[in-house]
């Protein structure tokens, strides 16, 4: 298993390299200038390209793609052009409510998009079947904006049930140590504040669970249809074992294989930041963030946000591999 983790931890290095070239060229190519952007109205030919030497954007790209290396490698993220706050500290704010709503989108997804494939493997060709196929079309098939807007105006405001937007009510006094607001409100013993921010969770959570919960439903099910007709399902049931002991110990168990993977890569696309789901509920995360440095066309919010991002996105498939790894013994002897 070592030698298996190893591996796959050597591979991130030039994977790590490919993008932050990537990320840096491509930043690059986009039209306009941020000089421009930085100074609005303002500028002058003068004060742009004061600006550009201020912040080295008429040197060679070679030397800025080199400087930008050493900056990165020394764990220093650059400096907001627009905001003009180091790029570390604005991620320690926003990656913490992506993680939140990530989780609970992930949560709500799980909890009910397993159970529905299970279900429906189970009832093949029945009612629960067809229906759970047709709903889970329909959760791949709306869009996250329409749901989102659809959600605010039902139940926050109709209903009045939750809020609309936000992480928390802004007339609640809490201390946010981590910025981590349900787990703050834990930890300080702020139960007022950790429900409050719990609540503001509910729905961007379940608007961007929508598709995770279809493809877990979907995969579920097509996983549990292989599984059940697999000899050694056919031999525990022959032997007398009951129904639920075959399911719980034989089908379930090893249908989760693939499903293990889905979740994982579907955690790490979340965390990247779900620019509609954010925008629609005026929720602080990276995909906001994101969106307003392209429209400032902050370059290194962007190179530092995207690289960030896309190291989320390894760093979580490669655990993903490691899981799927010790769950599935064949995964590691391939791997040798």
């Amino acid at each position: 298993m070592l030698r298996f983790v190893v591996r796959r931890l050597f591979l991130l290095v030039p994977i790590l390299i490919g993008l932050s070239l990537l990320v840096f060229f491509w930043i690059r190519a986009l039209p306009g200038s941020p000089a421009e952007a930085l100074l609005g109205e303002r500028a002058t030919p003068d004060s742009i390209a004061q600006a550009r030497d201020q912040y080295g954007l008429d040197d060679p790209l070679y030397v800025q793609y080199w400087r930008y290396v050493q900056t990165v490698g020394s764990g220093d993220l650059g400096t907001s052009i627009a905001s003009h706050r180091p790029i570390t500290e604005e991620l320690r704010e926003r990656f913490p409510a992506t993680i939140e709503l990530a989780f609970s989108a992930m949560l709500f997804a799980t909890l009910i998009g397993v159970p529905l494939g299970f279900f429906a493997a189970k009832r093949y060709g029945g009612i629960f079947d067809n229906s759970s196929l047709f709903l889970s079309l329909i959760g791949v098939s709306i869009p996250i904006f329409f749901l989102a807007i659809l959600l605010k105006w039902l139940f926050a405001v109709n209903l009045g049930w939750l809020p609309s937007v936000g992480r928390q009510d802004v007339l609640i006094d809490a201390g946010h140590p981590t910025n981590f607001y349900v787990l703050d409100g834990i930890v300080t013993g702020n139960w007022n504040a950790a429900w409050d921010a719990a609540k503001h969770l509910i729905l961007p959570g379940i608007a961007l669970a929508t598709i995770p919960l279809a493809i877990i439903a979907r995969i579920t099910r097509a996983s549990v249809l292989d599984v059940q007709n697999e000899d050694y399902v056919r031999t525990a049931r022959a032997k007398g074992l009951a129904p639920r002991t075959v399911d719980r110990r034989h089908v379930l168990r090893n249908a989760m294989l693939p499903v293990t993977t889905i979740i994982g890569l579907q955690v790490g696309l979340l965390l990247s930041g779900a620019i509609l789901t954010e925008t629609v509920f005026a929720f602080p995360g990276l995909g906001s963030w994101l969106q307003m440095a392209i429209e400032n066309r902050d370059y290194p919010v962007l190179q530092g946000g995207i690289l960030f991002v896309a190291m989320v996105v390894v760093v979580v498939n490669l655990l993903v591999d490691i899981s799927y790894g010790l769950l599935n013994p064949r995964v590691r002897l391939a791997g040798r």
